[in-house]
C-alpha cells in the first residue's frame, strides 16, 4: 500500500503518529502545523485524507492510544510450547480465554507460541495460566515486565516531513494527578475512545455527545490523561503491515544485571525499536532478560537493524553467540487488543 501513498499522505503519517491537537476542532491547527513544515494543506483536506487512510486500512485507528496498565489491572507476556502435530488445537485452547489479547507464532525450537495476558486482578494471572496448562498439558512461562525502557510503535514511511509534529500543547492547560482510579464519567470516556476517535471535523465533541458529557470536559480530560500516562499519545495509529513493515523481530538478550540499567536507555534510543523491556529469566528454559522489538520492511532492513542493536550491546559487555537470539513472528494467532472494559470498570470509583 505504501506505493499508493503520495507526498502529502506520507507527510501526514510521518507527522501525526503522535502529538495531534486535543482541541474542539483539531484539524485546522494540525494543518497549520504541517504548513509550517512546507506541506500546504487545509484543515478540510487533512480531515478528508485521514478519513481515506482510515477507510483504506492504512491506519489501524485514529485517536488516543490508551495505556491499559495505567487504568488498573496488569498485562504480562507469556511463552509456551505447542506441539507441531497439534499446534492449531493448542491455539484454539489458548485463544478461547478472553484474557488472551494477542497471540503470535514465533520461530523458536521450543517456545513457539507467545501471548499477552490482560487481567483486572493480578492474582488472576496465575489462575488463567494454570487453566491453560491443565487444558494443553504444556507448561507456561510468565515474563512480566520488570522495567519499561520504551514503548513507541511508530512507523515512518518514505517521503517528506520525517520529523514528528507535536501539537500536544494546544488547548487548555491541565495539571496531571497521580490518581490511577477512574470516576464513572472517566470510565465512560475511556470505553468510548478505546477503539479510536470519530474521524470528523469535531471528534471530541462527537465523543462528548455519545457519552452525554460537556465537550470542554472531554478535551481537558483526554489532555490530562495524556500527561498522566493513561494515554500514551493521540494521533494516527498506523497499520504497520499496510505500511510494509512485514518483518517483526523480537530480539532477546542475556544482559548482565550490572549493566542492564545502562543498556535499556541506550537501546531505546533507536527509533526502529518499538518496544524495549526488562523481563525475568527462567532457569534452564529461557536465559534472556532483555527484549527489544524491531520492525523492518524487508529481511535485509530487519537484519541491518538487528545488527545495529547488536553493535550497541557490545559497547556494554562482551556479547557471545549464546547471549542473544531473534524470534521472528510467522503467524498472528489472535489480536483483539487489551480488554479495557473490565479493567477500567475495576478501577472506577463507585
Amino acid at each position: 500500500m505504501t506505493d499508493e501513498l503520495d507526498r502529502v499522505d506520507s507527510a501526514i503519517l510521518n507527522a501525526f503518529q503522535g502529538g495531534f491537537p486535543v482541541v474542539t476542532q483539531p484539524f485546522e491547527p494540525a494543518a497549520a502545523a504541517l504548513a509550517d513544515h512546507g506541506i500546504e494543506i487545509s484543515g478540510a483536506e487533512l480531515l478528508e485524507r485521514v478519513q481515506d487512510l482510515d477507510e483504506e486500512g492504512i491506519l489501524s485507528r485514529f485517536g488516543a492510544l490508551i495505556n491499559a496498565e495505567e487504568i488498573g489491572g496488569t498485562a504480562t507476556l507469556v511463552a509456551t510450547h505447542a506441539p507441531e502435530d497439534g499446534y492449531d488445537d493448542h491455539v484454539e485452547l489458548v485463544n478461547a480465554h478472553p484474557e488472551v489479547a494477542h497471540n503470535y507464532e514465533r520461530e523458536h525450537p521450543y517456545l513457539n507460541m507467545w501471548f499477552v495476558l490482560s487481567v483486572v486482578d493480578e492474582d488472576r494471572v496465575d489462575e488463567v495460566l494454570a487453566e491453560i496448562e491443565d487444558e494443553t498439558g504444556e507448561p507456561t512461562y510468565n515474563l512480566p515486565k520488570q522495567q519499561e525502557f520504551h514503548v513507541g510503535a511508530k512507523f515512518p514511511v518514505e517521503g517528506p516531513q520525517t520529523q514528528a509534529v507535536d501539537c500536544s500543547d494546544a488547548g487548555p492547560d491541565v495539571e496531571p494527578t497521580d490518581r490511577r482510579s477512574l470516576t464513572p464519567e472517566e470510565l465512560a470516556l475511556v470505553l468510548e475512545i478505546q477503539g479510536g476517535l470519530p474521524v470528523t471535523e469535531t471528534p471530541y465533541t462527537d465523543v462528548a455527545e455519545a457519552i452525554g458529557a460537556d465537550p470542554e470536559w472531554v478535551v481537558e480530560t483526554i489532555k490530562q490523561f495524556n500527561q498522566e500516562g493513561k494515554v500514551r499519545r493521540v494521533g494516527a495509529i498506523p497499520n504497520h503491515y499496510a505500511l510494509g513493515y512485514s518483518e517483526n523481530g523480537m530480539t532477546v538478550w542475556d544482559v548482565p544485571d550490572a549493566v542492564i540499567d545502562e543498556v535499556g536507555p541506550a537501546i531505546a534510543e533507536f527509533d526502529f525499536v518499538t518496544h524495549c523491556y526488562e523481563r525475568p529469566r527462567h532457569e534452564g528454559v529461557w536465559p534472556y532478560n532483555f527484549f527489544a522489538m524491531t520492525h523492518g520492511r524487508s529481511e535485509a532492513e530487519s537484519e541491518q537493524r538487528i545488527q545495529q542493536v547488536y553493535d550497541r550491546m557490545t559497547e556494554y559487555w562482551d556479547v557471545e553467540d549464546e547471549d542473544w537470539d531473534t524470534l521472528f513472528s510467522t503467524r498472528i494467532l489472535k489480536k483483539t487488543g487489551i480488554r479495557l472494559d473490565e479493567r477500567a470498570q475495576a478501577s472506577a470509583e463507585g
